[in-house]
């Protein structure tokens, strides 16, 4: 499965990376984000639209007081988008996202894939690497056409 991340995910987890207390996100992200398949994701988190085909799901991992993630998948091109992410504790903490929030970064994600503004994210020597996208062919081409079939 390919796994994307808009940037102000990446940012985000940039950011988080540089304080102590945030030191297993990165392997919180690759154990659980990298080496499934999409229908690995369903039950787990908790949907936020009501499509099958294309869910937006909200995951927690580490419990109530780690980190929250917010994440599109596109079964049928195998493909999983990271949205969105935040702690629920130590010096970057926040609050859960508000119904507003949530709609701001679904549709973020919509407009990134179908302006190609996004990161392929892979794991190489247990390092997440970010590689800005720059294909001339759309990852929305690919959407609009599991969409009509």
């Amino acid at each position: 499965m390919k796994v994307f991340c808009l940037t102000e995910f990446k940012d985000e987890f940039e950011k988080l990376l540089k304080s102590n207390s945030y030191k297993d996100l990165e392997k919180q992200i690759i154990d659980f984000f990298f080496g499934k398949k999409p229908d690995e994701f369903f039950g787990t988190g908790r949907r936020l639209n009501g499509t099958n085909e294309i869910p937006f799901i909200k995951m927690r991992l580490e419990g109530r007081s780690g980190y929250r993630f917010y994440y599109l998948l596109i079964i049928k091109n195998d493909e999983l988008y990271l949205m969105f992410l935040h702690p629920k504790t130590g010096p970057n903490k926040a609050d859960n996202i508000t119904k507003d929030f949530k709609k701001i970064i679904y549709n973020a994600v919509l407009i990134a894939i179908k302006d190609n503004n996004l990161f392929e994210v892979s794991v190489s020597n247990s390092k997440l690497q970010f590689k800005k996208i720059s294909s001339k062919i759309l990852i929305s081409e690919k959407v609009n056409k599991s969409e009509k079939a």
